[in-house]
């Protein structure tokens, strides 16, 4: 009989961390952006800001909270997926159609996006500390200093700010990167375009990449202004409201580094996933 290997529940959050790693800076460019009150600067110009200010190094503020939420989120948003799909599979003998790989994504991204809320919070703060004055600077030593003070010294209904939004977010998200990129890869595969190899997953990827980017990104500047936010906005209806009277592009702020760094950590997400799953995968009976 023919032998299959599947993905073990904690690669999705292995390959996200290692993908983390390779796309920070953008992240954090991002962050810089989505925070600014007023458009005063592009991508290019707040990458050279932080380097003139703080160094080379600054582009990796908050790498320890980015590897902590992608240990939490995205291991959970995936490992529901993954294992759901997975025994689905095997039971049916035939691919989930599609509308439920979309509910299944939702429900695993609106988990672990809850799951993660703290350390996205954290995530947050760090990287934006570089571009504020010192004084006003929190200075967290890494992610578990932070999740600490936040929880002394702010509360625990604090740690969750913006859990909302970031579940919401995880949601779609995962609509787009984990729902969008099984069902492409699933059409690439079974038209014959393309074989089960790097090519695959890298095309895959990017489009998953982009259906994520869109859907996600006006809840992604909101969740961050939440996070990031010295007073309380009182509820995210609050936060919306502020960022609206910006105007309709307030909610696209930093779209461009988005997808810059949104897309290209889908594709090393998935080529590092793939790999595991095809050199270290649990064997089944397919």
């Amino acid at each position: 009989m023919q032998q299959k290997r599947i993905s073990r529940w904690y690669f999705g959050g292995v390959s996200s961390s290692a993908a983390a790693c390779l796309t920070h800076p953008l992240d954090l460019i991002k962050v810089h952006l989505q925070t600014q009150q007023e458009v005063r600067v592009r991508m290019i110009g707040m990458t050279v800001n932080v380097v003139r200010r703080e160094g080379y190094r600054a582009l990796y503020s908050g790498l320890s909270a980015s590897l902590c939420r992608q240990m939490t989120y995205s291991m959970s948003r995936f490992a529901i997926y993954e294992t759901v799909r997975d025994k689905l599979y095997r039971k049916n003998k035939a691919p989930m159609p599609f509308y439920q790989k979309v509910l299944l994504g939702a429900f695993g991204g609106f988990t672990g996006g809850f799951i993660g809320t703290p350390a996205d919070l954290v995530n947050v703060r760090m990287q934006n500390d570089v571009k504020l004055p010192a004084k006003l600077r929190r200075n967290y030593a890494h992610v578990f200093d932070g999740l600490l003070r936040v929880w002394r010294d702010e509360g625990i209904r604090k740690m969750f700010s913006g859990g909302t939004m970031a579940s919401s977010r995880g949601a779609l998200v995962s609509v787009g990167q984990l729902s969008c990129y099984d069902q492409s890869k699933q059409l690439f595969l079974a038209n014959g375009f393309l074989t089960d190899n790097i090519l695959t997953h890298v095309l895959a990827s990017v489009f998953a990449g982009g259906c994520a980017t869109v859907l996600c990104q006006p809840l992604d500047v909101v969740k961050t202004r939440l996070m990031n936010s010295k007073v309380e906005y009182g509820s995210v209806f609050a936060c919306l409201t502020e960022t609206a009277k910006l105007g309709p592009k307030a909610f696209y702020k930093g779209l461009v580094p988005a997808a810059i760094r949104l897309v290209p950590h889908t594709v090393f997400t998935y080529v590092f996933l793939e790999q595991l799953r095809q050199h270290f995968g649990q064997v089944v009976v397919a």
